[in-house]
């Protein structure tokens, strides 16, 4: 390839004239794309905790949940969201449940695992202190099992990003609607757009999470050093 056909390809793969003309929409993509991460991956915390819990306490239940959660997870994102529609329409209720269903295998297996990691020296030595049960667990318990469930927060969170693209196809999907525009009217430049914002989110995500983690575990920290 000679250097004078370089810059034509470039032009040809994103044009900074449509870019500049539709800041405003892609911004609100962006912000929209945020928002749906944000609130799929906070609802899968909230409904993980108990089925975590549950499985520790039962541990012949987490073979079950993890089961039906692994079941909701091979789903195809498409195909899931087509059987939700005849419930909750095109809106974005119909976004939230299925990511928020996507997250649960991940988020749950890693609190078991975090919380299963901690060491029985120091559930014992929390209980010879006096310490209540959920006291325990909050002040003892989920702290040092945090790191593991950190992780799994972080993957559940680019693993959404991802897929909230989807969910353009049914009228929401933050960014996923620039690969729409690009696709209905043969166009590179949207779709390189909103692949390369969507690849900068889940970066810019992933390097905050780990941020909020390590001010999270100080201690681990130091044991590091």
């Amino acid at each position: 390839m000679s250097d004078a056909q370089r810059p034509v390809l470039a032009a040809e793969l994103i044009r900074w004239s449509w870019v500049g003309d539709h800041l405003d929409d892609i911004r609100d993509y962006l912000i929209q794309h945020v928002q749906l991460t944000v609130l799929a991956v906070l609802f899968g915390l909230l409904l993980a905790f108990p089925l975590s819990l549950a499985a520790i306490r039962w541990p012949r239940m987490y073979g079950p949940i993890l089961g039906f959660t692994g079941i909701l997870f091979t789903i195809p994102s498409l195909a899931l969201f087509i059987l939700l529609i005849p419930f909750t329409g095109l809106s974005i209720r119909t976004s939230l449940i299925g990511l928020t269903m996507y997250t649960l295998l991940i988020l749950v297996r890693n609190m078991v695992e975090g919380l299963r990691g901690v060491d029985r020296d120091v559930r014992e030595a929390a209980q010879a202190m006096g310490y209540t049960r959920a006291r325990q667990l909050f002040q003892v318990e989920l702290p040092l099992a945090l790191p593991v469930i950190m992780a799994g927060i972080r993957i559940a969170t680019v693993t959404t990003i991802g897929l909230v693209t989807v969910t353009a196809l049914i009228g929401q999907g933050g960014l996923g609607r620039l690969f729409i525009d690009g696709f209905t009217l043969n166009f590179t430049t949207p779709i390189v757009v909103g692949i390369v914002l969507s690849a900068l989110l889940a970066f810019a995500a992933d390097l905050t999470l780990v941020g909020v983690q390590h001010r999270l575990t100080p201690w681990a920290r130091s044991r590091g050093r």
